[in-house]
């Protein structure tokens, strides 16, 4: 069986919590797109960890956790990652690295900030990660893959044809230094033997799991609107947040595909540029950002303060569109508790008309917010545990945004921790 976690949003939707729930009844956890540039918060028995790149089954022992080919591999981050987990008392986890992953190069950083810093403020709000130089190398087929790191000769070709480009741009647009080829071979042949024992055909291992009927579960970063095709390009990410990638960033057939959970929050919240419509600013923004979560909305990776908003139903019903959703799971619930008055985006007003379809990022740009206001509950909901046990005004929250976002809705999370979440019984 093979399942999916998907953010229908921007990103920052709480599937860190969702996936490590899930690890707990699942044999293998794959981390398939993106890299180090976003942050999965994680709350349990171990204590609060902020994963980048490691997937977020390395808390379960029964578990093992694959980096697939799809994935941008920071090879220093995820040795970090690893010696934090050590240095907290975790048991040390089950780790699988596809020998076709490419790999995250210290340069890619370093064109990520030189780019953002020649863009000033037309940047992209990037992480800073590496990540679009990382995918550009990808698909110009100049990046290196993780086996090639196992033959010196072959891993200083490949930066030798790399570098032809490389220094090029470094010398001439960015006034910087050329790459130094011998010290780059050395690092990274040195970083390759630190990984060797991981390092397989993850392709082989998964497919012969599926015939052992192993459960699958694949874990996205980032959410639908991040999406290079179908989000708000060009504030997007690079590689794509979609489950139907999956198949091609894990190396898994697209009939094995079964559960494919779409999570969104309670309200909206996004961390990088572009446009988004139900943004709340001042005092108001101020309060909900202080609430939200257990550290409140700041950016795993960054730290950056999130913008945060009302729920949009517009952009959550295209999410679970294009993720081919079977459910969703509604995270952050117990945030809204000290509001009066909640309101729901149903609608974007573009040019005198009124869309309920998530349009092209040029006509969101000019978008204005449809509301629906609903009553809130005025009350703390952390501990309840079933879902009859919620306050009224809550329960039909929740069912406003079900059938808003035409998608059901089947667990609530009411608290950051991995035992704070309300199954909810579908029709």
């Amino acid at each position: 069986m093979v399942q999916a976690i998907v953010g229908a949003n921007w990103g920052d939707e709480g599937k860190g919590k969702i996936t490590d729930m899930l690890a707990q009844c699942s044999d293998i956890v794959i981390r398939f797109q993106g890299g180090a540039n976003a942050g999965h918060t994680i709350i349990n028995e171990y204590g609060k960890f902020a994963l980048h790149l490691l997937p977020s089954g390395v808390f379960s022992s029964r578990t093992v956790n694959v980096i697939g080919p799809g994935v941008a591999l920071d090879i220093e981050e995820l040795l970090e990652e690893l010696e934090t987990l050590k240095s907290r008392n975790v048991p040390e986890p089950q780790i699988l690295i596809s020998d076709r992953a490419q790999v995250m190069m210290r340069y890619h950083v370093l064109f990520d900030v030189l780019e953002e810093k020649r863009l000033g403020k037309n940047s992209f709000g990037s992480t800073k990660s590496g990540i679009a130089p990382f995918y550009g190398d990808k698909y110009m087929k100049i990046g290196l893959q993780v086996n090639h790191l196992f033959d010196k000769a072959v891993l200083r070709s490949r930066l030798e044809r790399a570098a032809e480009i490389k220094n090029a741009m470094l010398v001439h647009l960015y006034q910087e230094s050329p790459l130094d080829i011998d010290a780059l071979t050395e690092t990274y042949f040195a970083l390759g033997q630190r990984i060797r024992s991981m390092v397989c055909d993850t392709a082989v291992y998964l497919h012969k799991a599926l015939k052992e009927n192993k459960i699958i579960l694949l874990e996205g970063q980032l959410g639908t609107l991040r999406d290079p095709d179908h989000g708000i390009f060009p504030f997007t990410t690079s590689s794509s947040p979609l489950a139907g990638y999956g198949t091609v960033g894990a190396g898994l057939p697209p009939t094995a595909f079964e559960r494919i959970i779409a999570v969104t929050k309670a309200y909206s919240s996004c961390v990088g540029a572009g446009p988004f419509v139900t943004e709340l600013f001042g005092d108001e923004a101020e309060e909900l950002r202080r609430r939200g979560g257990d550290a409140g909305e700041y950016g795993a990776k960054t730290g950056r303060p999130r913008r945060v908003g009302w729920f949009d139903a517009v952009a959550t019903r295209y999410g679970c569109l294009m993720q081919g959703a079977t459910e969703c799971v509604m995270t952050n619930l117990d945030v809204l508790g000290y509001l009066d008055e909640i309101k729901v985006c149903t609608g974007y007003e573009v040019d005198g008309r009124v869309l309920k379809d998530f349009p092209v990022t040029r006509l969101v740009e000019k978008a204005r917010p449809v509301y629906v206001s609903l009553p809130g509950w005025k009350e703390d909901i952390r501990g309840i545990s079933s879902y009859a046990a919620l306050p009224e005004n809550c329960r039909r929250y929740i069912d406003f945004i079900e059938k808003e976002i035409d998608c059901p809705i089947s667990m609530i999370s009411n608290g950051p921790k991995r035992e704070e979440i309300i199954q909810r019984p579908l029709s």
